[in-house]
């Protein structure tokens, strides 16, 4: 029998009590006030009337409190079947798998995250237990410690491998919860688990990213420093050497600043993909930054067997590489590094290769030289003056000297070319062989240029106010500056801010610096004339210029380098060369220039030439401002 069928019986027979108590009682009542028939009758009557009205409003008061409380178990039901409808659109709707298992631990219910996650269907897994889906990842003291924890806690959290219905293994981030009854027994467990195979992705790529190049794919300088100690700690237990190459790329700022960086990083990963075509297993090649690449040769027995892999990886790398409508031709300069003959760690190896590539290029590239315990000291002797030029710009420690230019027919100074020394504290004016090679290294050669760029400037406009007078002031710019499009706002500002006049400034740019992207160099001098200001071509002679680019440039000067005028005038290539130059500067109606002029012989031939100016100790050598001689 239902509770609700019992607590009608019980109201029932209540009614009959009270209904029975109340007749013996109204009975007694009237013995006891009336005498007579109808008295009693009456009294009869009326207590029925009574009862039945108490009757009817305990009835009423009963019903109204079970409709009441039938309307409020309906709105309850109501409220559940809500939720519960609520929370199975969550259970079947939610991106994580859920699982439902028995105290027992069968499988009672899934949702559809399960069965997507998983591939298994649910009438594939109702009945079954979760190790169905084991991976064999785990050993049994992991499922311990799960069971440990949810037997202390009610509940256990973290990374588990399972595997799918197709057999891939793959990570969950899983979340298992006893569920408990009202007696506090153990009903249910609940598993809701994420795939995290992406996370664990991006984590791979992330850790790949770290030790790799993105550009090339190969190792970066984390990733091949640590092979190189590794290499290192072997090659030490089993007695046998190794060798690390460092290798640069030759000149390839200009095509980064020619034809773009993203032709510059195309090139890159062509020159990555056939050094490691050629090199092969067995050798490992990394890019450590910008053009400059890595290899280490684990075996290497002697020295002889590095210098023939550095000469074949300069031969190979003489071949085009062709791409995107373009023909590229690069070349490389090598250093090397030997263990244990050279260094004992692999820092000092990476730094001994780094000095040994410096003199690679030094001695004019496409060339590779071998560490020398000699360039130990050059490497030190150049990090400290580095250093020291820094601080000499800070300190105004630089000079500008000034090299007068006369004019070869009426032997008059017609302008002068301004030219930096280095007055050091200590070791008094440094030669600039001794300076500007590394500020060209440094990239401290830009901020050098335009310094003495203002500096020229300025002395310009204090002789013009003293009334000295002088066509031109000569200043050299170089290749590092020169590839910088912005070069003619910064020429433009120092004009602005000194006054002079554009037309009494010559900017000097080597041949080489020219014919190194003529298409850029182009662009570039024919922003800078439009600032007013003239243009030479220095060292002309000593690179490859192209006569048909050579037209088109906006140039007023060529200077000859003093390399054709040393052996005037009596060397006949020398005396060839001076007048092929003189002749096809004539008859493209620019003024020609010559440097380095010791003699008075080589004066007269210049002259008779065609040549218009000269420079050189014939006429005066560097000097300071104050020391020029005005005639």
């Amino acid at each position: 029998m239902s509770v609700s069928a019992r607590d009608a019986l019980r109201m029932a027979a209540l009614y009959v009590v009270l209904s029975m108590l109340w007749l013996v009682v109204a009975g007694r009542v009237l013995d006891h006030l009336f005498d007579g028939s109808v008295a009693m009758a009456v009294g009869s009557h009326l207590s029925s009337l009574i009862w039945v009205l108490a009757s009817a409003v305990l009835i009423f008061i009963t019903r109204a409190r079970l409709l009441s409380f039938i309307g409020l178990g309906t709105r309850r039901r109501k409220q559940d079947s809500e939720r519960l409808r609520m929370a199975e659109a969550v259970f079947d709707t939610t991106l994580e798998g859920v699982l439902v298992t028995d105290r027992t631990g069968l499988i009672v219910h899934v949702n559809r995250a399960f069965m997507r996650i998983t591939g298994y269907q649910q009438d594939e897994v109702l009945g079954q237990r979760p190790s169905k889906f084991k991976s064999g990842h785990h050993g049994p003291e992991f499922y311990r410690q799960i069971y440990t924890s949810l037997a202390q806690t009610g509940e256990w959290s973290g990374e588990i491998w399972n595997r799918r219905k197709r057999g891939e293994i793959y990570p969950q981030w899983q979340t298992i919860r006893a569920i408990r009854d009202d007696q506090g027994e153990v009903s249910h467990y609940v598993a809701v688990f994420s795939d995290i195979s992406a996370i664990k992705h991006s984590e791979q790529e992330l850790a790949y990213l770290a030790h790799h190049d993105p550009l090339t794919g190969l190792p970066n300088r984390l990733l091949f420093n640590d092979r190189v100690e590794q290499a290192l700690g072997t090659a030490q237990s089993h007695k046998r050497g190794c060798a690390l190459l460092l290798m640069d790329l030759d000149h390839f700022q200009s095509i980064n600043d020619g034809l773009g960086h993203t032709l510059g990083d195309q090139l890159l990963k062509r020159v990555a993909e056939r050094l490691s075509h050629w090199l092969g297993a067995g050798v490992t090649l990394a890019r450590l930054g910008g053009d400059e690449f890595g290899v280490l040769l684990e075996r290497c027995p002697h020295v002889g067997e590095a210098a023939s892999l550095a000469r074949d990886v300069i031969e190979h790398m003489k071949e085009p590489f062709s791409f995107e409508g373009h023909r590229l031709f690069i070349s490389v300069s090598i250093g090397i590094s030997l263990f244990p003959s050279d260094a004992l760690t692999g820092e000092q190896l990476l730094r001994n290769a780094d000095s040994a590539l410096f003199k690679a290029k030094a001695n004019g590239r496409a060339d590779y030289a071998l560490y020398t315990e000699e360039l130990t000291a050059h490497a030190q002797h150049r990090v400290e003056t580095a250093g020291e030029l820094r601080r000499a710009l800070e300190q105004n420690e630089l000079r500008v000297y000034f090299q007068p230019v006369h004019d070869l027919t009426s032997g008059v100074m017609v302008g002068v070319e301004s030219l930096v020394r280095w007055e050091h504290p200590e070791r008094g004016l440094v030669p600039p062989g001794d300076f500007i090679p590394i500020a060209e290294r440094t990239g401290l050669i830009g901020e050098i240029d335009l310094w003495v760029l203002r500096q020229a400037c300025s002395q310009m406009m204090r002789w013009q106010a003293q009334g000295r007078s002088l066509a031109f002031v000569a200043v050299n710019i170089s290749s590092r500056l020169f590839s910088q499009r912005g070069l003619y706002l910064e020429v433009a500002q120092v004009l602005a801010e000194t006054g002079m006049n554009p037309a009494l400034l010559e900017v000097e740019v080597t041949e080489s610096a020219v014919m190194d992207d003529p298409e850029v160099s182009l662009e570039q001098l024919h922003r800078l004339r439009e600032l007013g200001l003239r243009l030479a071509i220095d060292d002309f002679g000593t690179g490859y210029s192209s006569l048909l680019r050579l037209k088109r440039l906006p140039v007023q000067k060529l200077k000859i380098d003093q390399g054709f005028v040393a052996g005037l005038p009596d060397d006949d290539d020398d005396i060839a060369i001076v007048r092929v130059i003189i002749a096809l500067a004539r008859s493209m109606g620019m003024q020609v220039h010559a440097e380095g002029i010791e003699q008075a012989e080589q004066a007269d031939f210049l002259l008779q030439q065609g040549c218009q100016l000269g420079q050189g100790y014939r006429f005066g050598r560097p000097m300071p401002a104050d020391a020029l001689k005005w005639g």
